[in-house]
């Protein structure tokens, strides 16, 4: 028998007769031609078995390997033993939040009544003082005990567990020996307060009724000064002024009942417990009133302008040197 070339294309073959040598079409014979003459050298037509594309290796399925073995799908790990891995990276985010941006602390007493009421917890922001960051007028901030001012206040020996949250940032410290005060002057200030009062601070009265304890008079029971606040430490004085020990009770004491700026821990700027008492802790307006930085804008001021004079003369000199002819 001749052997012609097939296409995939060609109508059936008639069975042939006895006899007779079947011959192939001439349309098949000229398209089997013509495709053996367009087929690049060492090009192996797609119809011929074994060229699909798939992988050479006989038997090989999708997903095995040449060498026959099966890739082993890697099984994910079940959630209990992922649990404590969880648990450790939360509880190191919750210390370092605690150490360096944010902690909260309960009031134990009524010395800040109305602004805040015993057993509300308060947010204290604990950035800002890494930049450099100082505590301004008006601002409720927490600081460590200067020495003496809780000397007559017991603290509570918290359980094991409250040791534990405390420690982490999750629950208010117990132990830690602080307090809650607003900032009535900074360093290089001068504040006083007589009969009555009002508070002045470098001579301006303050207007205080948004956050003094209705029916409490500015001095309270005790009247003080002038006093010199140093640079570096802070006045500080309670919102009820008839029930806060504060910087007018331990003039006796190292600082002269000021604080220093290091003791600060940082601002306390919302109140996040209980929810029905969520507000923010805003600087009042009337410490931003024209005049009571007078006295301290004052100094920059000078010293800027002449640290700037000798650099102001010395490039005049420049210029007009390099104008004259030599």
């Amino acid at each position: 028998m001749a052997v012609g070339a097939r296409s995939g294309t060609e109508e059936p073959e008639e069975p042939a007769g006895r006899g007779e040598t079947p011959q192939p079409a001439a349309s098949s014979v000229h398209r089997s031609r013509s495709e053996s003459q367009t087929e690049p050298p060492g090009s192996v037509p797609l119809d011929k078995p074994g060229t699909s594309g798939m992988s050479d290796t006989l038997g090989t399925a999708p997903g095995e390997e040449a060498g026959g073995s099966m890739k082993k799908a890697k099984k994910p790990r079940a959630f209990w033993k992922e649990l404590p891995i969880l648990i450790g990276i939360a509880l190191l985010l919750a210390l370092l939040i605690k150490t360096f941006l944010v902690q909260a602390f309960s009031i134990p007493s009524d010395s800040m009544q109305d602004t805040l009421q015993r057993g509300d917890r308060v947010l204290v922001d604990k950035l800002t003082p890494w930049f450099g960051s100082k505590p301004e007028r008006g601002e409720v901030v927490v600081f460590h005990d200067p020495g003496g001012w809780l000397n007559e206040t017991p603290t509570p020996e918290p359980n094991p567990v409250q040791k534990v949250l405390s420690f982490i940032g999750l629950m208010p410290s117990a132990e830690e020996k602080d307090l809650i005060k607003r900032v009535i002057a900074v360093g290089g200030d001068t504040v006083e307060c007589h009969g009555s009062g009002p508070v002045k601070v470098n001579g301006k009265a303050l207007k205080e009724g948004s956050y003094v304890f209705p029916g409490a008079t500015p001095c309270g029971d005790r009247a003080f000064g002038p006093i010199h606040v140093p640079k570096g430490r802070i006045w500080v004085m309670g919102d009820h002024r008839d029930d806060s020990l504060d910087s007018r009770y331990h003039q006796n004491l190292k600082g002269n009942g000021t604080v220093s700026e290091n003791e600060v821990v940082g601002r306390a700027f919302t109140i996040a417990w209980p929810i029905n008492r969520w507000a923010t802790l805003p600087v009042p307006d009337t410490f931003d009133q024209p005049g009571i930085n007078k006295a301290m804008a004052a100094a920059p001021a000078a010293l800027g302008l002449a640290g700037a004079l000798p650099i102001v003369m010395w490039r005049r000199r420049r210029l007009t040197a390099g104008r004259n002819p030599r």
